[in-house]
């Protein structure tokens, strides 16, 4: 945006300079604290504030001001709660306190400084679901106070204000809440400069009308060109200064967003002239419908209806918008909405939702955790789902049980009709007698309309959204193992866009009792197809893995498997074996981000891991291995590209983001530190895929040797000899007999059923002894089925399972590896002395 516009708009804020402007050919949308000021002004404030309760609840202390009159006024900062002030008193009493500068001046402390005799002021208390949190207070701009609209927006805001809060309840208060619950009500705010066309908007204003800051390139006409042709004459009325007063001006347009919806927004904007004899400057603020006061007429009502049912994604959410539509409107007390599935309704919302608002019967079978109501019960709800027809009961009419007590002044049953069937009904029930007027029954019919293909659109989109959760969990690991000497914790969170499943994975795959695999990838897209894929490459890549495969064939392994498979997708991994006894980790990368080390120390680095080509591409591909050496304490961090990358968050910047992130967390509580990481990472455009361990070392180190076997006549006998040595030299005697017969009985079979090199290794840990024989064949040992006189083999197997604590047989690479533990006995600490012995009378 040129300069000389900016400066002729009277801003006091520059946002950009002229260079970058023109380099960039967009205009970067203004800062918070401007947009909420002259949200505010609309609303008629001058100043708001926001007041929490202090240490031991005795006093309001003031924690935020904003507004366009911080610098000209203030507000106390601390406030007895027994005081005499407004907003001590709204606090007390939890219902807003609108004061004219009459009543104003009653009070003799809590007001503007220094005093203002026109100031007008209200005190909102803040509060959810019975608890109360503060108190927002907001100074009037004129002596007139705040007008009905008004009111209702700042209460809107205060509500908003209160949920700021309650998120943070626990923790510190928040540092900022007034623009963040501003921004939730998506409310946007501009400055036009009509000489120029140029103007300023804020993001929020942008997002209303579907434009990204990116594109957007600070001129009217871009903002005009989304709206309907319909309502360009009022809205060009905006931009011709001579057509306008001073005064403030309100209207409705719609607009159409790049995705095809159409959206109804409500602006409100007023001239504001500078010095001269012109107007120099248009402020306004625009809003989502559903945030103001609704007109009162038909049409409008349910134009407004169409346009949130279209933003309306869930059944809840069409829940929502039915109470809106139809509770405060029609006066009515009672508004439920009901699927029909099959031939029982499914109670999806009660409004109000406090029980003892609702009749018994519903009380004790119909609330959302209530079995399903079958329609066959409810004779008149079923009258009216086969006829399809709105049914109108007044005051006085007989009911069956199931239904009285909804509405004794007036009930009316609406079937939601979609694409020739019934989706559902909605009850409308009144306690005062109600008059059922023309105009109402032309509302509810065309409400019923439009909510049935709303609450069918809904009903697909949950079940499309609970099948990709389904098929989601079914391809990741349901839990993780529990590893000796570390800790593991993963954490998933699909795209919050589209179908929500995709294509990242992670597992954790423990290979031996001291060695452990992490492995966390990504296959291309975030659709059923990427999910399938992802679902085969994870089993391939564990099927590799236990096979003991070392980490460069595994991942080769399934790069070939995914060239094969001839799909358009490919996948980027990132595999890591570790060696829980000595802390080596040798890693393998194929295309993916490298993986970040939190070191004992708190420092984070990123390995750089020599990396190869994403799976899928090449058959030839190689894939080289790094080692790392990790001390006890070090915290490793796997991640996709969703956490680190975005549109709007470059690579370099988003890897930073998270290494500080990293060694800020702390490391005692793997579950915390991996949601640290998180953090809010607001409405995804990718699946994340998070995986951390921390690495603590073997309690217990181990002691190992090993013994390569001769296949010489005497090869069994130099094992054995092998063997007792070491157990002597172990200092576990007692268990050797044991240990000889396995070593006999391991070797023996290994030598006559095997070709190729055999070898004994042993292991102690702790009070284990481990033997473990490894050989060429991959097939595994078998024992016989049937053991008799005649039977000639397969009687060792059986011996050595008699002698074992624990027995089995894993594949390693290129053959198999037998093993058998043996529990040392413990022994008995010898009786202390506790005195001379004397025997038959001699000292001894």
């Amino acid at each position: 945006m040129p300069h000389d516009g900016r400066a002729r708009a009277g801003l006091s804020e520059p946002r950009v300079s002229e260079a970058h402007a023109a380099g960039t050919g967009s205009s970067p949308p203004v800062p918070d604290t401007a947009a909420s000021d002259r949200a505010l002004t609309f609303a008629g404030a001058a100043l708001a504030a926001v007041y929490v309760p202090g240490a031991g609840e005795e006093a309001l202390r003031l924690v935020e001001a904003a507004g366009c009159a911080t610098s000209e006024c203030g507000l106390p900062v601390c406030l007895p709660l027994s005081g005499r002030s407004p907003a001590a008193h709204a606090f007390r009493m939890h219902r807003p306190l609108w004061l004219n500068p009459a009543a104003l001046a009653s009070y003799s402390e809590g007001g503007p400084t220094p005093p203002r005799p026109e100031a007008s002021l209200g005190a909102l208390p803040l509060g959810t679901e019975g608890r109360r949190l503060g108190c927002l207070v907001v100074v009037g701009a004129s002596a007139d106070g705040f007008d009905a609209e008004q009111r209702r927006f700042l209460e809107r805001y205060a509500n908003a204000v209160a949920d700021m809060l309650q998120v943070g309840a626990g923790r510190s208060t928040p540092s900022s809440l007034l623009s963040p619950a501003l921004r939730s009500l998506r409310v946007g705010s501009f400055a036009l400069v009509p000489d120029t066309g140029l103007i300023e908007a804020d993001e929020t204003l942008l997002k209303l009308v579907g434009i990204t800051p990116v594109d957007f390139d600070g001129k009217a006409d871009t903002l005009l060109a989304h709206a309907l042709p319909e309502d360009m004459p009022a809205l060009m009325s905006v931009l011709d200064p001579s057509t306008q007063t001073f005064g403030r001006r309100e209207l409705e347009f719609r607009v159409r967003r790049p995705t095809g919806e159409m959206r109804w927004l409500s602006l409100s904007c007023r001239v504001v002239v500078s010095t001269g004899d012109g107007p120099k400057q248009v402020l306004g603020m625009v809003t989502a419908t559903s945030v103001l006061r609704r007109s009162a007429d038909d049409v409008s009502r349910i134009q407004w209806l169409t346009a949130v049912l279209d933003d309306a994604a869930t059944v809840p959410d069409v829940g929502r918008v039915v109470v809106t539509a139809l509770r405060e409107p029609l006066g009515a007390d009672r508004v439920a909405l009901a699927e029909l599935q099959d031939d029982r309704l499914l109670v999806t919302v009660l409004d109000p939702p406090q029980p003892a608002a609702w009749p018994e019967t519903w009380r004790s079978e119909w609330r959302s955790e209530w079995p399903n109501a079958p329609v066959g019960a409810l004779p008149t709800l079923q009258m009216a789902l086969r006829d399809g027809r709105l049914d109108l009961w007044p005051a006085g009419s007989a009911l069956e049980p199931g239904l009285a007590g909804i509405g004794t002044g007036g009930l009316a049953v609406l079937p939601l009709p979609a694409k020739g069937r019934i989706a559902g009904v909605c009850l409308v029930g009144w306690d005062q007698p109600h008059e059922f007027v023309p105009e109402e029954r032309s509302l509810l019919t065309a409400t019923a309309a439009l909510v049935g293909q709303a609450l069918k659109r809904a009903r697909a989109h949950d079940a499309e959204q609970e099948l990709a959760t389904m098929l989601q969990r079914s391809l990741l690991p349901r839990r993780l193992p529990e590893l000796p000497g570390g800790t593991a914790v993963a954490r998933y969170l699909p795209a919050r866009r589209g179908l929500q499943v995709g294509g990242d994975w992670y597992d954790v795959i423990a290979l031996s009792e001291d060695r452990v695999a992490l492995v966390i990838g990504d296959v291309q897209g975030h659709s059923a197809g990427a999910a399938t894929i992802m679902g085969q490459m994870r089993t391939a890549v564990r099927a590799y893995a236990v096979e003991g495969h070392p980490p460069d064939v595994v991942v080769s392994h399934a790069n070939r498997l995914l060239v094969g498979m001839e799909t358009d997708l490919f996948a980027t991994c990132c595999y890591a074996e570790l060696d829980m006894d000595e802390g080596n980790i040798l890693f393998v990368r194929a295309g993916h981000l490298s993986p970040l080390i939190r070191h004992p120390d708190g420092s984070t680095e990123e390995v750089q891991v020599e990396g190869g080509l994403p799976l899928g591409v090449s058959l030839e591909a190689e894939f080289p291995m790094t080692a790392v050496a990790l001390a006890p304490g070090t915290v490793l961090a796997l991640v996709t590209d969703g956490l680190v990358e975005a549109h709007d968050l470059p690579l370099d910047e988003g890897m930073r983001r998270t290494r500080t992130a990293l060694a800020a967390a702390d490391p005692a509580d793997p579950e915390l530190m991996a949601d640290a990481l998180l953090g809010d990472i607001g409405r995804r455009e990718d699946d994340v895929a998070l995986l951390l361990m921390r690495y603590d070392g073997m309690k217990t180190r181990p002691i190992r040797v090993g013994w390569v076997v001769w296949r010489l006549p005497d090869a069994v006998m130099h094992a054995r000899r092998f063997t007792a040595r070491t157990l002597r030299r172990w200092n576990v005697e007692e268990v050797g007999d044991a240990v000889l017969l396995v070593v006999s009985e391991l070797v023996t079979n290994a030598l006559i059923h095997t070709q190729g090199p055999v070898r004994l290794d042993l292991m102690l840990r702790g009070d284990r002894v481990r033997v473990s024989v490894s050989d060429s064949s991959p097939r595994a040992p078998a024992k016989p089925v049937i053991v008799d006189w005649e039977a000639t083999g397969g009687r060792g197997l059986l011996l050595v399972e008699a002698m074992s604590d624990s027995f089995g047989s894993v594949p390693v690479a290129g053959g198999k590896q037998v093993w058998s533990e043996i529990v040392v006995p413990r022994r008995e600490p010898a009786p202390a002395d506790s005195g001379p012995r004397t025997e038959q009378g001699v000292l001894r």
